[in-house]
């Protein structure tokens, strides 16, 4: 029997724990995949999110690899070098590294910034698609209660 033929009360005895991992898992996936398709990998998209003063670096001061990491602590995955990633955006043109190796936005890394952000929706919409959005409300919802039950902070 495949999941896609199982009832409610065989769903509902499933492992939380396995299905967010395949979830998360083919989330990223799939975000990912669709950002290289655009010329640009999640990780070069948030060292420009991270370094814009017009995102989130309101102060606009450079950032050593290693603050970037922190910064970036809850969502970077294992195979993530923000070091290699920062040399691409560097050859573009798109960052600048100082003396003291504090990586600084460029005018011309703000505007792939902008245009790389004008790619989100579509991307959300095709993960969104055939959900509406009480469901998906609901699905949050519950993601947020087993956290809260496990001893997770969820704000």
């Amino acid at each position: 029997m495949t999941t896609e033929q199982l009832s409610d009360t065989e769903l509902a005895a499933q492992p939380a724990a396995y299905w967010t991992g395949v979830a998360y898992t083919s989330l990223i996936t799939f975000t990912r995949a669709r950002h290289v398709e655009l010329g640009f990998t999640q990780p070069q998209f948030w060292l420009l999110r991270n370094l814009s003063v017009h995102d989130l670096r309101p102060d606009g001061s450079g950032m050593t690899v290693p603050e970037l990491e922190q910064a970036m602590s809850s969502y970077l995955r294992p195979e993530d070098d923000l070091d290699s990633e920062a040399r691409v955006l560097q050859e573009r043109g798109w960052l600048t590294r100082d003396g003291d190796g504090r990586l600084w936005i460029t005018d011309a890394g703000e505007e792939a910034r902008v245009s790389l952000k004008q790619h989100a929706p579509s991307i959300r919409a095709r993960i969104h698609e055939g959900i509406d959005d009480a469901d998906y409300v609901a699905a949050l919802k519950v993601l947020r209660q087993l956290i809260r039950n496990t001893g997770g902070a969820v704000d």
